[in-house]
């Protein structure tokens, strides 16, 4: 076997792979970053340095690298069935994790539809819910709303519920066209006013879209409290509520997307919780499986999946399907990954953790280049500006937050900016004195990117 460091990774690397939103051209003078082995927080390459995963590997990992107890799932399961079809077919991890998500969740999801991604968790919401009011015979609902600053995913149907231009816009004439409503986000709240009063005040607009959209509207899609590739913007309960009640008043479905915010994330084991609302569908991944193998799940009611039980002839039948859904080995995963919630009183040592974020971190709301230091349970987001007081950003060609990148980098950190936000999403199992790290690095690579 070849031996291994990270020049000739790299190299072997960038003759074959074109990675993941990376413009492939940085690498040129971007080194990148080959990894061998990850334990807890830690990432460590071939030179044995050390990295803190502060982003959970793209807010995946819950309970950190090599977990013992996730690893001994996956190895157990391994040794019984790898992969079955689930038409036709079924498989006690399967069972086992739908009966413990439908336990989990909030009242009345009691149906579960996998997939193998959070993308495509979004488009079984949209897709069925399309798909339920054409049942119905209200032909008219083909549209869906969404909010600014919104991200539900890749594939076309779940970029088209987004509202990040980076993402969309070359592919703006392939997509649906969503009618879109301004978001609670509380960065643009008025001096003095409170997250919950900006976010029933910013409530008017859904209300109207609402109003006036109703009979042609399969539903609304929101991220619930943090619109996280939007630039980690952060909204209160109070909006939740209100839209759930007028979903009801105008009988239109609710997609909660909780891919980035569910499990933990937010402080509660689903986001929904903190405004006590149960929507229609319940798009769930990422940390499903604690970050090891790829898994997604669309929960739903048993009034929407009623609408779909009939004889074949009827040609009602929900006819979606994923090569993968329900792999054994991902089931298993995620029944470890909720295994160690229960057992190892998760949310309630995460508010610990989660007030020290907060300690550490206080003294950059008064950096002259901070526009604000904004937390919602286990996601921390700091927002660098060229102005504090206008909140005027930099020019994003200045990709100030790439610096902040290359020098965490350089101190054994892996921050990864959306644009000019610093963000904090580690995994569950950090310690104070990591976080102390992670605060004074992301301070020192802050000075260094608004002073260049």
């Amino acid at each position: 076997m070849q031996s291994m460091d990270n020049n000739t990774l790299t190299q072997r690397d960038l003759r074959v792979l074109w990675h993941p939103c990376t413009q492939m051209h940085d690498h040129e003078t971007l080194p990148l970053v080959p990894i061998r082995r990850g334990e807890g927080v830690w990432l460590e390459d071939f030179n044995g340095k050390r990295y803190l995963d502060a982003i959970s590997s793209w807010w995946v990992n819950l309970f950190g690298h090599a977990n013992p107890r996730i690893n001994a799932a996956i190895a157990d399961q391994l040794q019984n069935l790898e992969h079955v079809i689930l038409a036709g077919f079924t498989h006690e991890p399967v069972v086992r994790l739908s009966e413990q998500l439908v336990q989990l969740a909030p009242k009345g999801l009691s149906r579960c539809f996998y997939a193998d991604s959070g993308s495509a968790a979004v488009e079984i919401a949209l897709k069925m819910s399309f798909h339920y009011w054409q049942n119905r015979g209200e032909k008219k609902r083909t549209r869906f709303i969404n909010l600014t600053s919104s991200y539900h995913g890749e594939t076309l149907g779940a970029l088209s519920m987004g509202d990040v231009s980076l993402y969309k816009e070359t592919y703006q004439p392939l997509l649906l066209k969503p009618i879109t409503v301004k978001s609670p986000d509380c960065y643009y709240r008025e001096a003095g006013e409170s997250w919950a009063d900006y976010s029933t005040r910013a409530f008017a607009e859904m209300e109207t879209a609402l109003a006036r959209y109703a009979d042609e509207v399969c539903a609304v899609i929101v991220e619930p409290l943090v619109q996280c590739a939007g630039g980690m913007r952060m909204y209160d309960p109070v909006y939740l509520k209100l839209l759930r009640q007028a979903c009801d008043k105008y009988r239109v479905h609710l997609i909660a997307d909780e891919i980035a915010v569910g499990f933990g994330r937010t402080g509660t084991m689903f986001a929904c919780e903190q405004a006590a609302i149960a929507p229609d569908f319940l798009c769930l991944g990422k940390g499903l499986t604690g970050g090891y193998l790829p898994l997604s799940v669309c929960l739903t009611t048993d009034e929407v999946y009623q609408t779909f039980y009939a004889e074949y002839a009827t040609r009602k039948a929900f006819l979606h399907s994923h090569s993968y859904t329900g792999n054994p080995l991902a089931c298993s995963a995620a029944l470890a990954t909720l295994e160690i919630f229960r057992d190892d009183d998760v949310i309630n040592r995460n508010q610990v953790l989660a007030a020290h974020i907060a300690h550490a971190t206080a003294s950059l709301a008064d950096h002259p280049h901070i526009a604000e230091v904004r937390q919602t349970g286990m996601i921390l987001a700091i927002e660098m500006v060229k102005d504090k007081k206008t909140h005027e950003s930099f020019p994003w060609q200045e990709r100030r937050g790439l610096s902040v990148y290359r020098y965490a980098l350089e101190h054994g950190a892996l921050l990864r900016p959306l644009g000019d936000v610093i963000y904090f999403m580690p995994p569950y199992v950090i310690k104070p004195e990591e976080i102390n790290l992670l605060a004074k690095v992301a301070g020192e690579g802050i000075n260094i990117a608004t002073t260049k």
